[in-house]
Parts: C-alpha cells; structure tokens; sequence
C-alpha cells in the first residue's frame, strides 16, 4: 500500500510516530482513552457520547489491536463480547447484542451488522497473526462461526433472520429490515471471507463482495459523491429515528471503506468519481452541516467533524485528483478529538491513519 503521507513530503518516522501515539491516546491515555478493563480477562471499547459499549467499537478495537500486534488487548475484548454480548441461544444465537452498559448489562439484545462483520475480519486476522489457540481464543474458528449464522441464521434457528439478505445478498441494517446503510458494505471484507469462511459459503461471499461494490455505486450521489446514512437496497435514502437529512454520521465511512477497497484489491474509475465529486463539495465548507444528498444543507450539525475530514481524506486511496494532497494534509494538521463525542471520530481517525500510512494490513 502507498504512503500518502509520505508522498506529500511528512517524513515516515513522523508518520509512525503519529500511529503509536495515536493508539497510545485511544487506549492508555488517562483523559482521553476509551478503552477500560472490567475483568481481569476482559475490556471494552466506550462510546463516550452513548456511555455504552457497542459491538461496533468492540469490534473496531480488536482490529485496531490485531493491526499493532497487540494479542493482550484483542483478547480481553474479544472476551468481553463473548461473555456479555454474544447470545448463545435463541432467534439471535450466535450473534451479539448491539450495546450493552459499561458493566456488560445488555441495553438492547438485537444485532448490528456491522459489529459481526468486523468482528469475523479481525478474528481471520488474529488467527494468521498469532495463530488459533483453546477456546474462545479459537479465532479462526469464531469468525467462521460468525459468518456462518450471518448467512444462514433463517436455517439454524427458529424465527431467525440472515444478516445478507438471501435474493440480492446485501448486508441489511438490522436482521429484521429489508433495508441497508451503505457504510455497512465492505466488499474488501467479502472479498477475503470468500477465502477464508466455510468452503459452501465462499461463492456467497464473492457474489456478495461483487454486489456491495455496486450498491456503493447506487448508494453515491453522482454530482456530490454523498451516500445517505440508511438507503434502500436500490440506493435510495431512508429517512430514520426523526432524521430528515442525508449526510451523517454512519454515511462518512462509505468514503474510508471505498477507499481501503482500492488500496486492498485495486482502484476503479467509478469509486474516483465518487470521491473526486465528494472531495470537491466538501472542501471549505467547515463546520460541516447535515446534508442532502444533492448538496442541500440543513440547519443541523455535523456530530462529527473530525470524522468528516478522516474518512473524505482516505477516500483519496481510491482517486488521483488533483484535490488528493490538500485533504491527505488537511488530515495530517487535523488532531484527535477530545470530550464526549470522541469515540467516533477517534476510531475512523485511527483506521483513516493506517489506511493512508499504507499500514492497515491484510493477514493471509
């Protein structure tokens, strides 16, 4: 993978250091961490603005510690998902409970699919970096766990939903809808699963990857480049939880995942357009506003600014536009956010940071 931060004249050893440092603040740092230990054998990652933990960040912390070697951290919060999130029966076996407080009492019991996806990625990773060991720490064995009750949920367990929907293969947003959100697609992810999980499932998992790759398309504005953050599976926005706007929160991920896609399996000419457009409407338009697909701005906030330049940033994998160097600097000279909101912007800060040092790695 190409180091962009290098390629604009920021010196590699400057570059490493911001990833250690980085890493260091998200989990040692006394003020700003937000990763804490419970038990002796398990921690959690905190989403400070909510005060709970989420199979989102838990299973972004573990990629985050598979990617700087950290065994130790990976397993106290692998630990922690499987002893207070991950059910073990019911229409929800073998999935997780989306959020739970930070003593591990679940506040909901359904899924969020975006959890079980990563989870499934770094366990694959974990189990080529450090090798399987006993139960749970069987990582490779989890993951195909994980990946087989996504696809199959509705043939293992009574009143179970898939996570994929079966006709069209895409990831929906919750098992019980019929809907998708776009940053949810990773068909970088799918494209090593159908590799690596169960051998009967890996032509699902290639024709899902292929799919994905074409929702994002769909997803895209073709003037703005903005995806929405909920969308039918035909690419049209979803309004949800009395939000009337496009442009949020979940959407700004759809630029770091096309990104990544290009830098694992190759740039393409249709994702550059969707980044070149997003990288030009949204340059110089700080403090950044909800938005409407087609550019409309609304009256409310952005919840999270940092994460805005972080992922538009790491959408620059994908392109060569002439707008590549001011936002890959403007991200550089942008810090780590601090206060309540942090969790979010700061886990895409970190993964945008790797991403765009070339070290966000694949483990095979």
């Amino acid at each position: 993978m190409e180091n962009l931060f290098v390629k604009y004249g920021i010196p590699a050893l400057d570059v490493q250091k911001k990833i250690r440092e980085t890493f260091d603040t998200i989990f040692f740092d006394e003020n700003e961490k937000f990763y804490f230990e419970l038990d002796q054998d398990s921690a959690f990652m905190m989403d400070t603005g909510n005060v709970d933990a989420r199979t989102e960040g838990m299973s972004y912390g573990m990629m985050m510690a598979v990617q700087m070697d950290r065994q130790d951290i990976f397993d106290k919060l692998w630990m922690f998902s499987k002893r207070y999130m991950w059910h073990e029966d019911g229409k929800y076996q073998g999935y997780f409970a989306w959020s739970v407080n930070p003593k591990g009492r679940r506040n909901a019991q359904g899924p969020a699919p975006d959890g079980e996806e990563y989870y499934a990625m770094a366990l694959f990773f974990a189990s080529k970096r450090w090798g399987d060991k006993e139960a749970p720490y069987d990582y490779s064995v989890q993951a195909r766990d994980i990946l087989r009750h996504c696809v199959h949920q509705h043939e293992l367990v009574e009143d179970g939903r898939a996570m994929w929907a079966p006709e069209n293969k895409l990831i929906r947003f919750v098992p019980e809808a019929d809907f998708s959100d776009p940053s949810y697609h990773l068909p970088h992810f799918y494209s090593l699963f159908a590799r690596c999980a169960d051998e009967e499932d890996r032509a699902f998992w290639q024709q899902a990857a292929d799919n994905s790759r074409q929702y994002l398309l769909k997803s895209s504005h073709p003037v703005t480049g903005m995806a929405a953050e909920y969308a039918e599976y035909d690419g049209t926005p979803r309004h949800m939880f009395r939000k009337d706007f496009d442009f949020y929160s979940d959407a700004y991920r759809v630029a770091m995942n096309i990104g990544l896609d290009s830098a694992w399996f190759g740039k393409r000419p249709e994702y550059a357009e969707i980044i070149d457009h997003l990288q030009q409407f949204l340059w110089g338009r700080e403090p950044y506003k909800a938005y409407m697909l087609d550019g409309r701005e609304t009256s409310e906030p952005a919840m999270h600014p940092v994460a805005v330049i972080a992922t538009t940033a790491a959408g620059s994998l994908a392109t060569d536009n002439p707008r590549q160097e001011r936002w890959v600097k403007f991200f550089w000279e942008t810090p780590l956010r601090t206060g309540g909101r942090r969790y979010y912007d700061n886990c895409l800060y970190f993964f945008c940071l790797l991403m765009m040092a070339g070290e966000y790695r694949i483990f095979e």
